[in-house]
């Protein structure tokens, strides 16, 4: 069975309110960080026409290049054709974030991908006819090819081959703005690409022995030479060997922070879902945060802490983490094991789903596996380090995008996600139904309290009215009477100050 499509996308305008209330008074609004993020990113264009002859290139230079006109292949082995629709839209969508103009698309049956060419050699002498047919200079396959794959397919072909996983590296590294960012998508790609390496030509079997080479190799080079394709592996290894030591000083840092904002009674909630969600665009409604927000995969990388109050006056601290996707690498997931680490560390999960996807249920799964291996991860290191159960947080189910949803597909959400709460971030419908969620969920977090504070003890009654809410307050002679919820960080502190008599409460 053969299918071939041409996918177009077309891009969608954010609509600001605020932005929008300012040109009708006349007066031009100040740019969010955001917006000067997404104002930058969209300056940098590929000109047509432009190329790099290269005669000496390693395969991680010649891998790092931009991609231009591209054909899609992808090995249906399971699922529906609609699920195998879908996985192509999906590449597509990625292989444009990457800055990538896509020509066509082919999908063939088969029972598992061919372990030589991925899909047979009959077949990529077809997929041989349309790239010369349709001009193209790149072929994305829809799944991770093994470095024989990868070189045996480029040989039919003739052109050059990347599959998935290195196409959503190339995102990554074009989206990282961080230090710890960039150094997390460093090591993912270095990771991915060693394996891969490769001669390019003849320049990667030349070697250097003897006193020409000992002059300018060092230590380990000396002797009957090495090639320059094992110059480079050994290179790389080190290079990797120094990220990873930078990104555990940086990951010390971030523990550093995330126990400052845990041990301040703060609830912490944790924005998870599928990459283009709108994760960013619910964060900026829930807090003003004005952070990046583009109508692209992976827009999102570099994970965003903002403080915001709910109705209750209850404070509440959102962190915005990078977005998932089916097949994410395995390199990504050990690369940003940092960043994923605020998932373990929240009081809430609140997981948003794209209501107008074809097939949010596959989203839901996606985001789940990988955040269940986060938590089972942090479980384990729990268990060996004190001995204590470690508990996942609860997850709150959001469906956003409910403004592009037909009724009826709206109606089969409801039956289908009895238990979530349905807005959309860009027209604010049903967020003050996710804040009453959001402030019953975290209230039932909290424990009741009755104490008698000193008045010299006003940091804690600070603290009380900063993190907690008051039930009831009398001033007394020794000091004000509160009965009160508090978090259960907070409890501990207060404990010394119950009255005789009465514990504290869940």
């Amino acid at each position: 069975m053969r299918k071939s499509e041409t996918f177009e996308f077309t891009p969608v305008d954010e609509f600001d309110p605020a932005r929008d209330d300012d040109a009708r008074n006349g007066w031009a609004a100040e740019p969010t960080v955001g917006e000067l993020q997404l104002e930058e990113r969209s300056s940098l264009r590929r000109v047509a026409g432009l190329s790099t002859e290269l005669t000496d290139i390693t395969e991680v230079e010649y891998r790092q290049l931009r991609l231009e006109r591209v054909v899609l292949v992808g090995v249906w082995t399971e699922g529906t054709a609609a699920q195998a629709d879908a996985s192509m839209s999906e590449l597509a969508a990625l292989a444009e974030t990457a800055g990538s103009q896509v020509l066509d698309g082919l999908i063939q049956r088969r029972d598992k991908p061919d372990p030589a060419t991925y899909i047979g050699s009959g077949k990529a002498d077809e997929l041989r006819t349309v790239v010369l047919d349709t001009g193209a200079d790149t072929v994305i396959c829809d799944g991770e090819l093994t470095p024989a794959q990868l070189n045996a397919l480029e040989k039919v072909v003739k052109v050059k081959v990347i599959d998935r996983t290195a196409l959503i590296l190339d995102i990554f590294a074009q989206h990282a703005t961080s230090r710890e960012g960039k150094a997390q998508v460093s090591l993912a790609q270095m990771e991915y690409m060693l394996p891969r390496l490769r001669g390019w030509g003849e320049s990667m079997s030349r070697q250097a022995g003897g006193r020409a080479g000992g002059a300018g190799g060092g230590v380990g080079t000396r002797g009957p030479g090495e090639t320059k394709i094992e110059t480079d592996r050994r290179r790389i290894r080190e290079r990797m060997a120094k990220l990873r030591r930078e990104i555990k000083e940086m990951k010390t840092a971030r523990d550093t922070k995330r126990s400052r904002r845990t041990s301040s009674g703060i609830p912490q909630v944790a924005i998870v879902g599928y990459t283009n969600a709108g994760k960013s665009s619910l964060m900026n409604a829930l807090t003003g945060a004005g952070i990046l927000v583009q109508d692209a995969l992976f827009a999102t990388l570099d994970p965003t802490t903002r403080r915001a109050a709910l109705d209750d006056g209850r404070e509440v601290v959102f962190t915005d983490t990078v977005g998932f996707v089916r097949h994410l690498p395995t390199q990504l997931v050990e690369a940003f094991r940092s960043t994923l680490e605020e998932v373990s560390g929240a009081d809430l999960l609140l997981h948003i789903v794209d209501g107008s996807d074809a097939m949010p249920e596959g989203q839901i799964k996606a985001v789940r596996e990988v955040v269940t291996d986060v938590l089972r991860e942090q479980r384990d290191a729990g268990a060996r380090r004190d001995g204590q159960a470690y508990t996942p947080p609860p997850e709150l189910l959001v469906v956003n995008k409910i403004d592009a949803v037909e009724p009826a597909d709206l109606a089969h959400l409801r039956a289908l996600l009895p238990g979530a709460v349905f807005v959309s971030a860009r027209t604010g419908a049903g967020l003050t139904d996710l804040r009453d969620r959001l402030a019953e969920i975290l209230g039932g977090l909290d424990v009741e309290v009755s104490v008698l504070l000193p008045y010299d003890r006003g940091d804690l009654l600070s603290r009380i009215h900063a993190d907690g809410r008051i039930i009831s307050s009398e001033h007394e002679e020794s000091g004000t009477r509160i009965r009160a919820r508090v978090p259960h960080s907070l409890a501990g502190p207060l404990a010394e100050f119950a009255h005789a008599g009465t514990a504290l409460q869940d």
